[in-house]
């Protein structure tokens, strides 16, 4: 009889222990700051939540409990690689239109840099065709005549 109150107890104190565990994988998983922190947080509470079942299980006497706590690790593991394909999808997709941007980008200012090279080549082909236009008219600005 001692040993079954001392056994309960232990188990009593791991469930406690684990629950306090599972608060601070909660903060963890709220405050992130990274994606990568908040699945690593959120694949852990599963787990911690699988070791609570067992736990309950061998302290109420239970056998169903670990049936359940297989099918509970099968859907912790599944919602892991969902959320983790498409946190990878979201990324890559954001990585795509950055790239997009970028060459977007350097496309407009080679264009502005083409049209500001435009200009001063007609400014200059102006320039020079009037003057060209004037030596062979004979016309000479320098000296006043004609």
């Amino acid at each position: 009889m001692i040993s079954n109150n001392i056994t309960n107890a232990f188990y009593l104190i791991i469930l406690i222990f684990l629950g306090v565990l599972l608060f601070f994988c909660l903060l963890r998983a709220i405050r992130g700051p990274e994606v990568a922190d908040r699945l690593v947080a959120t694949n852990m509470m599963g787990t911690i939540v699988l070791v609570m079942i067992c736990t309950l299980s061998q302290l109420l006497n239970e056998a169903f409990l670990i049936d359940v706590a297989i099918v509970y690790a099968l859907l912790s593991f599944l919602s892991v690689v969902l959320i983790t394909k498409l946190y990878m999808g979201a990324h890559a997709e954001h990585k795509a239109n950055v790239d997009v941007d970028a060459d977007l980008e350097a496309y407009i200012l080679n264009l502005k840099k083409e049209e500001a090279y435009r200009q001063e080549m007609h400014t200059a082909e102006y320039y020079y065709g009037e003057v060209i236009d004037d030596i062979i008219m004979g016309r000479n600005d320098d000296d006043g005549s004609n």
